[in-house]
């Protein structure tokens, strides 16, 4: 497939000048933009609802930041604040494409192969709307605040002037740039991955956030930034801000390089984004042409038997399942954030480190609800209880590849943040029996509480009428776990309380034995249930 796109004269009595195309197009693309939001908004009254709510919640963080801009006008770090809130608003511009890409489906140019378009009419009728919507109006208030703030005197209102719109244009002609270069990625398998991965990247920046915000407020201020802002003060848009400020200043040679690298900068996107378009529209892809090369067959030394062959399909499940992966990225992620950030705030313990065996180990709970209704395949394998027993283990055991040394790497991170060595094996022993509990439990709760994880919705993973299944199967697993590794929480308290310190590295051996026991009783006690219930584990992970 192919569209029309060339850049050189088009001949015929029926072909229009360029620019007539665009003075023609532009008004189709804004009425579309308006048309494809109104039909969104019809489809569901909870996405009336959201969208209403997003409004109202970008137009008032908008009225908040440009008030707060104006109380702040003439304040010492006033400049510091409005060119990096610039700078991280124009990377969210970036990489927010990349992991919601079905947000605005006018990011997809592919959509527009088979028409008769130029290129560049086609750029600009795109760009224009582009403005339409709630991100370009919280970054025209964003900027518009930042040049009230920066602007003094005639030579800083001209800069203010040029700048805003430098900024809201580069914003917009970095986000398109970015989809139409990755568009297909974006709309392919991986492409999902990122979308399904996009809740963490929100849960990391909060957390993110929140540390420099408290690291800040111990600093003293803004000032500890002025190095970070100089640097980000060249880097386009956010130099048309900066040039706003160097105007108002009198350094009028620096306000001059800031407005042409933001112009610049403006211009090379907009021509990356017209040759990406041009490849898109005009290329082969895997629709039209048979992909090159032969595909090699899948190994599989070292994986015999029954154990490899289950652990090989868990890990790629990890590895290829959108729900999957975006599980076990989210239970890494956060499994370090909390004890790291809270070690390196000076308030946290090395003890924390067993949250990451707490989040790890939750990926052990309804284990055959990622097979959907493809459990049929391995009910056929299962039966005797010796069968489900293999089945379990080895499920486990793909979890314990992954789980053990991130554990005793968090440990030992939180341990290093901390300066604190000499609980360092008393910590490893507690998160390794914690580890084992959560094993235990999280096989009993696959064999007796399955539910089905829905595989056409990237943000449901539960199916309807089966969330108090899930509820009772994580929470409720999890309360017996921490019931079960109680016996090593009470063998190091009672060592801390009796002065017996020096005895606290058993705990390390105790704790990893203690795991493993549990595990393998909670993997015995699950595989008689499992043989029994292969009927209703398959209805119950089938509805999704």
């Amino acid at each position: 497939m192919s569209a029309a796109v060339s850049e050189g004269p088009a001949s015929g009595p029926s072909s229009a000048p360029a620019s007539g195309q665009a003075s023609g197009l532009t008004p189709v693309f804004v009425r579309l933009k308006w048309a494809l939001l109104r039909n969104g908004l019809r489809q569901s009254t909870g996405r009336a609802v959201v969208f209403v709510l997003s409004l109202a919640g970008a137009l008032l963080a908008a009225a908040a930041l440009v008030f707060a801009f104006v109380l702040l006008r003439g304040t010492a770090d006033v400049d510091t604040l409005a060119v990096l809130l610039i700078g991280v608003l124009a990377l969210g511009w970036a990489v927010m494409p990349l992991f919601v890409p079905s947000g605005d489906e006018t990011l997809d140019p592919s959509r527009l192969v088979m028409l008769p378009l130029r290129p560049r009419p086609l750029v600009r009728a795109l760009s224009v709307a582009s403005l339409v919507g709630i991100g370009p109006l919280f970054t025209l208030c964003l900027a518009v605040g930042g040049a009230l703030a920066l602007a003094h005197g005639a030579a800083g209102v001209a800069a203010a002037v040029v700048a805003v719109p430098l900024v809201v244009l580069g914003c917009v002609a970095l986000s398109r740039a970015v989809a139409a270069a990755n568009i297909r990625l974006l709309n392919s398998r991986r492409g999902r991955d990122l979308a399904v991965l996009s809740g963490l990247l929100i849960a990391v920046g909060i957390q993110a956030v929140n540390f420099g915000a408290q690291r800040l407020g111990r600093a003293g201020g803004l000032g500890v930034l002025d190095p970070a802002a100089e640097v980000v003060g060249w880097l386009p848009p956010a130099s048309a801000l900066a040039a706003v400020d160097a105007a108002s200043e009198g350094a009028y040679g620096r306000a001059a390089a800031g407005l042409l690298l933001a112009g610049a900068a403006l211009w090379a996107l907009l021509l990356w984004w017209r040759r990406s378009l041009v490849r898109l529209m005009t290329a082969p892809d895997g629709s039209t042409i048979e992909a090159a090369g032969v595909r090699g067959t899948t190994a599989t030394g070292g994986w015999e038997g029954r154990t490899g062959a289950v652990m090989q399909r868990s890990l790629r499940y990890v590895w290829r399942d959108p729900k999957t992966k975006a599980a076990w990225v989210t239970s890494l992620a956060i499994g370090a954030i909390v004890p790291l950030f809270n070690a390196l705030q000076g308030t946290g313990s090395i003890y924390f480190a067993c949250f990451a065996s707490g989040m790890l180990g939750i990926q052990m709970y309804n284990q055959f609800g990622q097979d959907t209704s493809a459990f049929w395949m391995v009910a056929q394998t299962i039966a005797t209880t010796e069968d489900a027993y293999a089945e379990l283990r080895a499920r486990a055991l793909a979890l314990l590849v992954i789980t053990l040394p991130y554990t005793a790497l968090v440990t030992v991170a939180t341990a290093a943040a901390l300066g604190d060595w000499a609980a360092l094996p008393d910590a490893l022993g507690l998160a390794f029996a914690l580890l084992g509990a959560m094993v235990a439990t999280g096989a009993v709760a696959s064999a007796n509480f399955p539910y089905s994880i829905p595989q056409d919705s990237a943000y449901k993973n539960v199916a309807p009428g089966q969330g108090g299944l899930a509820w009772i199967s994580i929470l409720g697993g999890m309360v017996a776990a921490a019931l079960l590794s109680a016996p090593v929480v009470a063998a190091t308290i009672t060592l801390h309380l009796t002065d017996h310190r020096e005895q606290l590295w058993l705990v390390l051996p105790a704790g990893t034995a203690y795991g493993a026991l549990i595990a393998w009783a909670g993997l015995k006690v699950a595989a008689p249930r499992t043989a029994h219930r292969l009927p209703e584990i398959l209805t119950a992970v089938s509805k999704g």
